[in-house]
């Protein structure tokens, strides 16, 4: 199941703008409706204002009217088995429950799956405010 989200994700990767960091990343999310969005890190010369993969795919997630994430995939050009940066960890667990899979790829496709609790233990949520 998994695999189609690592096909959106390695084909967002290909849509990075990394020209700073020469770092692309692809995400992609599967929606509790089962449809898939994908995202790119954007960067630009403003540093820190550049947006994160993950950070792209949830916003069209939002945009297309979705708000919970079944799972999650990631892909960096450059690193086997990149996780979420914290900052997008935070974004994700905003729309994913304790148990949603996130998926981390290596050039071949998904090769790890984490549950969101374990890659964002004690997560600050909308229940704390």
């Amino acid at each position: 199941m998994a695999q189609d989200l690592f096909e959106a994700a390695r084909a967002a990767m290909t849509r990075s703008h990394s020209p700073y960091s020469h770092f692309p990343v692809g995400a992609a999310i599967r929606s509790a409706d089962g449809r898939v969005f994908s995202g790119a890190n954007i960067e630009n010369a403003a540093f820190p204002e550049g947006l994160c993969a993950e950070a792209v795919a949830v916003a069209a997630m939002v945009m297309a009217g979705q708000t919970r994430i079944a799972e999650v995939a990631v892909l960096a050009e450059k690193k086997a088995l990149c996780p979420p940066c914290g900052g997008c960890r935070q974004k994700l667990a905003e729309f994913a429950g304790p148990e949603a899979r996130v998926w981390l790829c290596d050039a071949d496709g998904p090769k790890t799956a984490m549950r969101m609790a374990e890659l964002l233990p004690a997560a600050f949520l909308s229940t704390d405010l």
